[in-house]
């Protein structure tokens, strides 16, 4: 049978369960309990200290057989056991409710104190609890702060009801005053470590920008504060689709790959979702083949995305083992929190590492450059009877044309122009690769197309068809003013002549590099007093204007033919300027090569 406090003619006829005090001794009563209250409570400032002393003191000073504060739970929505004192136990089912329909979870739900004298039969397992300990009296008083209910005080006695129960509800409103103390101070302490390890985690992503150096930065901020055992960081490689990272392997770090999405630390970097695993072997997402492979036990797992400062997810942060029980919400927060530093440290040391990586290959690229310019001859050749001017423009630090002059005689000048396929580095080293081959069998081969034909088969078989160049061979005879060739698919030159039409110069055969079989014939052609011979490359003739028209060969001839009675190096210097002029607005780049051979 259950009443309330206001029944008191019925419960003064059961033995009190505290001492019973007059009228005239319950001010006084009151006053001294409210001093020695508020002494105690002051001299207390964490949570689970005050708890114990309210346990303590209700046992001590009026003898309940159980006296104990339940805390309620935001994640669980129900009430879990902070703290207990007295002489009857709670089974373990009874030390965590979850929300439902017993005394304690009315209290916490409703707001509402609760005395029940001689507990009745019940479906309530608290009830039946106390039923068969024999219990006479329960007092269940909710601790409100601001219409929350944070705790609720649970009193059972044996010996009968508590008479003095505004003494007890007095000892509740001043626990619950500081308990919400306490808690604040606690919140504001936690906030006050929170905020300094972050300023100093934030220190420590800041200090370098050496990225292998941040990634153990950021692990060693990360294990730290979650205090886990082991970690790793996965980049996001976007070119290739995966997620890599760098892991110790003796004295060395070995780099690992992983396809994006595969794994638990793919799943995160692909989804950016956070993945709490609080045992590894129950989670079919976890692989545990790298255990058996190196001996570890993977208890629990805290893996989190890292973002920059546009949402875009940078790496994935993975920690094993916590070091005391699994991994929880504040680690996750924290990281979280922590994860823009991390990604913009990350971006910071990339972006370093490409600039340093751009310098390298700048200084890789002017030395490169130095050596092709080396292999080309600085000057042109003094060849009596004939004036010869040169421009070579590359487009970029390397590239892959060519020209050379080789003098096989007193009276004899092979003169060579080529352009390899593409541009860049990949076609400086086939540049650099056919200056040595051409030059190599010129000492052994004498006839133009058994040069051509040798040239044609080490070049294919250097590059496999996948590289091709087009060259143009002429040799000179100085004594007989005439000129030997072989056109092997380039730009045909031109032999520009007073009064007559431009002899463009075609006898050859294909490019080289492609054909294994490919031939070629040697064509030959007397020269005159006056001729200009000119030799270029596609990037004379293909130079385009805004409108994407070509130079084209024919304005070559028409530049020339306006200065064809000045000297080679001003014949050379106005085809420039002309094509400077026409494709100044152009979007086409590609290396210029030109030679002039004017006969005097």
């Amino acid at each position: 049978m259950a009443r309330t406090e206001q029944s008191e003619a019925k419960a003064a006829k059961k033995p009190p369960a505290f001492e019973p005090e007059s009228r005239g001794s319950s001010t006084d009563a009151l006053v001294n309990e409210v001093e020695s209250l508020g002494g105690e409570f002051s001299a207390v400032l964490g949570p689970e200290e005050i708890l114990r002393a309210l346990a303590k003191r209700l046992t001590t000073n009026f003898g309940p057989s159980l006296a104990s504060l339940w805390m309620t739970s935001v994640e669980s929505k129900g009430l879990e056991l902070a703290n207990h004192a007295g002489t009857l136990s709670l089974p373990p089912n009874l030390q965590r409710l979850p929300s439902g329909d017993t005394v304690l979870s009315r209290a916490a739900s409703r707001g509402q104190q609760e005395f029940i004298v001689d507990p009745a039969a019940s479906d309530d397992p608290f009830l039946r609890w106390a039923r068969q300990n024999k219990a006479k009296f329960l007092g269940v008083i909710p601790l409100i702060e601001n219409s929350r209910v944070f705790a609720v005080l649970l009193v059972v006695t044996t010996k009968g009801p508590a008479k003095s129960s505004v003494i007890l509800r007095l000892d509740a409103r001043m626990a619950s005053l500081a308990l919400r103390d306490a808690l604040v101070l606690r919140s504001a302490r936690q906030a006050m470590t929170r905020l300094n390890s972050l300023v100093e985690a934030s220190k420590a992503l800041s200090s370098t920008l050496d990225l292998s150096e941040l990634l153990g930065r950021i692990l060693e901020v990360a294990k730290s504060h979650a205090g886990a055992e082991r970690g790793t960081i996965f980049l996001v490689d976007e070119a290739t689709n995966e997620i890599w990272s760098l892991i110790a392997h003796g004295l060395e770090k070995q780099e690992i790959r992983l396809p994006l999405g595969k794994g638990i630390s793919g799943h995160v970097a692909k989804t950016g979702e956070v993945v709490l695993i609080p045992d590894a072997y129950s989670d079919p997402r976890f692989n545990p083949d790298v255990d058996k492979r190196t001996g570890y036990r993977t208890r629990t797992i805290l893996c989190v995305p890292i973002r920059n400062k546009a949402g875009k997810i940078l790496a994935a942060l993975q920690l094993l083992n916590k070091q005391q029980g699994a991994f929880n919400a504040e680690d996750t927060d924290f990281l979280l929190t922590l994860s823009g530093h991390m990604g913009l440290a990350l971006e910071n040391a990339q972006l370093h590492q490409q600039i340093l990586e751009k310098e390298r290959m700048e200084k890789e690229l002017a030395l490169a450059r130095g050596i092709q310019r080396s292999l080309l001859p600085d000057t042109t050749p003094v060849l009596e009877g004939f004036d010869i001017a040169l421009l070579n423009e590359p487009c970029y630090a390397v590239g892959g044309d060519y020209y050379d002059f080789l003098t096989l005689g007193p009276h004899t000048l092979l003169t060579v122009i080529a352009d390899v396929e593409g541009k860049g580095v990949s076609s400086a080293l086939v540049m650099s690769n056919l200056q040595a081959t051409l030059r190599a069998l010129v000492l052994h081969l004498h006839s133009l197309d058994e040069i051509a034909e040798s040239l044609n088969r080490m070049i294919l078989n250097d590059t496999r068809s996948e590289k091709y160049l087009s060259i143009f061979i002429g040799l000179i005879d100085v004594r007989r003013r005439g000129l030997h060739y072989i056109n092997c698919g380039h730009v045909p030159p031109v032999i520009i002549r007073s009064g007559q039409d431009p002899i463009p110069l075609t006898e050859g055969g294909m490019v080289i590099g492609l054909f294994e079989t490919a031939r070629y014939q040697r064509g030959q052609i007397k020269l005159q007093r006056g001729d200009v011979l000119v030799l270029c490359t596609d990037g004379i003739t293909e130079a385009m204007d805004t409108f994407h028209e070509e130079y084209g060969m024919e304005r070559v001839v028409q530049c020339i033919q306006g200065v064809a009675e000045k000297s080679a190096t001003d014949i050379v210097g106005a085809v420039s300027a002309d094509v400077v002029r026409f494709s100044r607005h152009g979007t086409h780049l590609d290396d210029k090569v030109m030679i002039a051979i004017k006969v005097v």
